[in-house]
């Protein structure tokens, strides 16, 4: 009964939470034991059992009141880059080691105040800088999944959100929150095979959540299918007076939407996203979705996204940029770590030398280097205005079609220390999430098939601003047509 219970998707347990085959104990107790054990994945840096039992007992106290909530009794995985009251919050830095808040980030709480229960915080690359969940000071998170070519390295699961994307795949959490800053839940949603979503920049609220790039972080979620994201993402988003980014518009019922077809839908293709050297299975998947497009009934438009090459230069600009800015605060004099030196300056420097890992390192002084006297209007005036012509590119796009389709990362999941020697061979990996986190439109990554090595690969959609709806929908007609029921190896064998 443990394991069946680990196997459900969101939708499923909170049926049978709803028919009393299990109570919200149970289920969690399942994951518990689970989470044991699976730590050689490295998935969850803070494990809460004691809180999510708390949690559980007094979810499944409601339901019997009659009380419960829209996701009352789900066991949850919670990216570390959201502030949990009384619960570590690190971001995955040594600099913030040991800081417990005293408050609660708004998208947590409006899933706590939905009834999930939280089974920890999980790992992630430090201050969410990194594509393969490499950079945490934590430690690697694994990836579930291993190739079946005989070789059993261990790969990477994306990152930064890996710990969150590993945690699903291993069915050691029913669905997780994460954070996208130029594809941190697209790219690890592909690489393990699960569904994940960035909603519109603004959908969500950005308070509590330790900022990277301010004009570009965005909370989202994963979850083993569409439904699952869409219930997630439901609870999650909504207007937040403390966040001046935040959007004050409604929050569509997007699980009661997501269902229906697309036919008569224009789906769009951009031809800039077939790049040089794109593996051949790559383009065989894209193609098989744009097939699958066309059987559900949706007309398959060419569309130019012109600006897409300068993405990723302007992405690592701004970005860099925000994060020199936004990294500031950490200097040991209010909260995390503390280097002791002769005088004020030689605290900071001992305080952030020891703190800050190599990635972040890197890039807080590219930033400082982009908006240092004589470069700023040279470099991060130049990438503003770039970041405004990508944007207008997919409006353009967007007067011919409802919606993109694309690759979500140029290759599957690679070993750990793969790339780990050539920067900007890891920072390729988000060539194709790039763009849409630039325009601040929504994207979401649906597993469709699987490499030659039985690696998962996943499609990407991108839709207009605020139409998260289209984005479920084509998502949902992919994941039909998909039926994508491959697993890691090790829970394949649980399942025999």
């Amino acid at each position: 009964m443990s394991t069946e219970l680990t196997t459900l998707t969101i939708s499923e347990a909170l049926a049978g939470l709803g028919k009393k085959d299990f109570t919200s104990v149970e289920l969690t107790q399942a994951h518990i034991n689970a989470m044991a054990g699976a730590r050689n994945l490295n998935a969850y840096v803070v494990e809460t059992p004691e809180i999510a039992m708390k949690q559980a007992k007094e979810s499944d106290e409601r339901r019997a009141a009659g009380n419960a909530g829209a996701l009352d009794g789900i066991p949850l995985a919670v990216k570390d880059l959201f502030c949990t009251n009384g619960v570590q919050t690190t971001a995955g830095s040594h600099i913030l080691e040991g800081f417990v808040p005293h408050y609660e980030s708004t998208v947590s709480q409006k899933l706590f105040d939905d009834g999930i229960v939280m089974l920890g915080k999980v790992n992630m690359d430090e201050f969410a800088m990194g594509s393969a969940n490499t950079t945490s000071y934590y430690g690697n998170v694994i990836n579930p999944w291993r190739r079946n070519n005989g070789s059993n390295a261990e790969l990477v699961p994306g990152g930064s959100s890996g710990g969150s994307s590993a945690a699903v795949a291993a069915r050691i959490a029913m669905g997780a929150t994460g954070t996208d800053t130029g594809g941190s839940i697209r790219q690890p949603a592909a690489f393990t095979g699960i569904c994940g979503i960035k909603p519109t920049y603004g959908r969500c609220s950005r308070w509590g959540i330790v900022a990277f790039a301010s004009s570009l972080d965005q909370a989202g979620a994963f979850g083993r299918t569409i439904e699952d994201t869409a219930l997630l993402l439901k609870s999650m988003c909504g207007f937040d007076p403390k966040d001046s980014t935040s959007a004050n518009l409604e929050v569509p019922d997007w699980p009661s939407l997501f269902s229906q077809d697309i036919k008569g839908m224009k789906i769009g293709i951009p031809k800039e996203y077939r790049v040089d050297g794109m593996p051949e299975e790559i383009e065989q998947l894209w193609q098989q979705g744009i097939d699958w497009m066309k059987d559900a009934g949706a007309e398959i438009v060419d569309v130019s996204l012109p600006h897409t090459k300068y993405a990723l230069p302007t992405y690592y600009i701004i970005a860099p940029a925000e994060c020199s800015s936004n990294l500031a605060r950490y200097d040991g004099v209010r909260y995390g770590q503390r280097v002791e030196g002769k005088d004020l300056v030689e605290m900071y420097e001992n305080t952030r030398a020891v703190g800050f890992g190599e990635e972040v390192r890197r890039r807080i002084m590219i930033g400082t280097y982009v908006l240092s006297a004589g470069y700023y209007d040279a470099y991060y005036i130049k990438a503003q205005k770039v970041r405004r012509l990508i944007l207008e590119d997919f409006e353009k796009a967007y007067e011919q079609c409802d919606a993109l389709l694309t690759p979500t990362a140029p290759s599957a999941a690679f070993a750990i220390g793969e790339n780990a020697d050539d920067p900007i061979k890891m920072y390729l990996n988000d060539v194709f999430t790039v763009p849409a986190s630039l325009a601040g439109l929504p994207g979401m990554s649906v597993p469709a098939g699987v490499d030659k090595d039985g690696l998962p690969l996943g499609l990407q959609i991108i839709g207009r601003r605020w139409d998260e709806e289209t984005v479920f929908k084509v998502g949902h007609a992919i994941e039909k047509a998909a039926n994508f029921k491959a697993m890691p190896q090790s829970l394949e064998k649980e399942a025999a």
